[in-house]
């Protein structure tokens, strides 16, 4: 199964908390542990430019509120070529758990990283451990 998921660069800021948390949060299908973002991205082969492709294709899954689970939606890094696919896991309480599926330019290997993403009092969805 070749699905892929994630693009984008994280310098600004709010980008930057994200990625913080992000790369906390992170799991690879082996089950590896919380590792620096530059360390991720550097192992999946991918770039700053690719993780903001993912992060902005998560953010317009949530524009119109919780999505419903199994919904998908792919993305691909006009860059790098790498590609991947975000899926809906589950939908509890005010939080979106999400699984990407990544798959880096150049390489037939799909590596899945899950996520989490809470509404917060002000309606903001936030990347939570």
């Amino acid at each position: 199964m070749t699905k892929s998921f994630l693009k984008g660069e994280v310098f600004m800021k709010p980008l930057a908390v994200t990625a913080f948390v992000f790369a906390a949060m992170v799991g690879f299908g082996t089950g590896s542990h919380a590792k620096p973002l530059s360390r991720i991205i550097a192992e999946m082969g991918l770039s700053p430019a690719d993780f903001n492709v993912v992060n902005a294709t998560a953010d317009s899954m949530l524009e119109n509120g919780a999505p419903l689970v199994g919904t998908e939606r792919n993305w691909t890094s006009q860059d790098s070529g790498s590609k991947g696919t975000i899926r809906v896991r589950d939908v509890r309480d005010n939080c979106v758990h999400f699984q990407h599926l990544i798959q880096p330019e150049g390489t037939e290997q799909v590596r899945e990283v899950r996520t989490r993403r809470c509404q917060d009092a002000g309606g903001a969805w936030i990347l939570t451990p």
